[in-house]
């Protein structure tokens, strides 16, 4: 007991000596000012954009980074590798030295050490590293950039946000110059949807800034500056102009009565007009629609996730409606109440229907789930084989193509030849 007294006093005396510290601990919270209190929203506001102001003038600006090429290639290590200068670490040193505060940042052992490839000296090409320094400096430029649209301040862009962005943006990108002013607004929704789509997967409506300099679709964006991108580049990058309106084209084509939404039956002419009715109807059991009718933001969603059936975005859009049980996974039962619509279409094209047993088999394959009588999403992604299992329920012309595979690639080998041979 003697013991236990001693103990507990000085335990207790040691509580209080923490919770004194705990009293020194520097305040980090500040609440946003609420909607009424008005002064300190402005002083927000204009405090924010002084930081930005201030974190732009930290950036090397068009002059200095020329005279930082002209530093590097003053100081180039010989013998050069072909005909790409080289630096080596002692020399790099010197050039940050002489480059000015501003640069301090690049020129760390550890960016040396990231360079380095296979040079026998060690040393590192100058263009890659310009073109990292030139790299960071822009994607700086674009946090700020972003960071401007950031009402809320909080390091995330809401869709208003973006949409603002991406329509300020549209007369600095030569590529969408032929565009109307009255199309402007499709265009920006079209834009949008695909960042949301993505980058917002819980559907909060946010997406964090550091996400979308992350991803690949900003500089998808800005490739629109390039007077010269060829029509290849064009055809295949979502937000080029004539992308937008191949996608806002077969919306208008499919609207056969023009009311600006769509209908299942104008939405089953999709494509190929081969998705199931079944399929069909969970689209519009679980999207948003308007009285029984998709709206075009809905249907960019749609259309993405079709297009775009081996991401992960993609499959968690499409598995949500495979999933009618709201399980969490496919069972047999899920994956034969699709596949019985597949059968039928079949049948009404005069086709012999495949046995679901035979089907059934060939997916828990490809898919090989860590439960073997459940598919979950997860199961998908890994397998690499989403793309194939989900088109196969959906889709008749989807399945065929796939249950005639090896006569297909057969019939493009023997075209290949008589070519080669002509």
């Amino acid at each position: 007991m003697d013991l236990f007294t001693k103990y507990y006093t000085e335990w207790k005396g040691g509580r209080k000596n923490a919770n004194a510290f705990y009293k020194s601990i520097p305040r980090f919270y500040y609440r946003l000012p609420a909607e009424d209190e008005v002064l300190l929203q402005k002083l927000r506001e204009e405090s924010r954009a002084v930081f930005l102001q201030r974190k732009s003038r930290e950036l090397l600006d068009n002059e200095e980074l020329q005279n930082l090429w002209f530093l590097l290639d003053k100081h180039q290590t010989p013998p050069m590798i072909g005909e790409e200068a080289v630096i080596n670490y002692e020399n790099f040193l010197k050039v940050g030295e002489k480059a000015g505060p501003k640069c301090k940042q690049f020129f760390m052992a550890k960016v040396f050490a990231k360079l380095i490839h296979t040079d026998p000296y060690g040393r590192i090409s100058i263009m890659q590293f310009f073109n990292y320094v030139m790299r960071k400096v822009w994607l700086h430029q674009t946090r700020i950039g972003l960071s401007l649209y950031d009402v809320a301040g909080q390091g995330y862009l809401r869709e208003s946000d973006l949409e603002n962005y991406i329509l300020e943006l549209i007369p600095t990108l030569p590529q969408l110059d032929g565009l109307e002013k009255s199309f402007y607004s499709f265009y920006v929704c079209t834009a949008v949807r695909k960042f949301f789509f993505f980058l917002d997967p819980l559907r909060t409506g946010k997406i964090k800034i550091q996400d979308i300099l992350a991803c690949s679709f900003l500089d998808d964006l800005l490739e629109l500056r390039d007077e010269e991108l060829s029509k290849e580049s064009q055809e295949t990058n979502w937000f080029s102009a004539p992308s937008a309106l191949r996608v806002y084209g077969q919306y208008l084509n499919l609207d056969k009565d023009h009311n600006g939404m769509l209908s299942k039956e104008e939405l089953s002419r999709y494509g190929t007009a081969t998705m199931t009715n079944v399929f069909l109807d969970r689209v519009f059991q679980e999207c948003l629609t308007y009285d029984g009718e998709m709206d075009y933001k809905t249907y960019l969603d749609f259309v993405l996730a079709l297009e775009n059936r081996k991401e992960p975005a993609a499959l968690q859009y499409i598995f949500k409606l495979l999933d009618i049980e709201n399980r969490g996974y496919l069972n047999v039962f899920s994956l034969n109440y699709f596949f019985r619509a597949i059968q039928e279409l079949m049948k009404i094209h005069g086709q012999d229907p495949v046995s679901f047993q035979d089907v059934k088999d060939e997916i828990f394959d490809m898919v090989k789930p860590k439960d073997p009588l459940k598919i979950s999403l997860q199961d998908l992604i890994n397998s690499n084989q989403g793309d194939t299992v989900t088109t196969i329920l959906i889709d008749l012309n989807g399945f065929w193509t796939y249950e005639n595979r090896e006569a297909l690639v057969a019939n493009d080998n023997e075209n290949t030849a008589d070519l080669e041979d002509t």
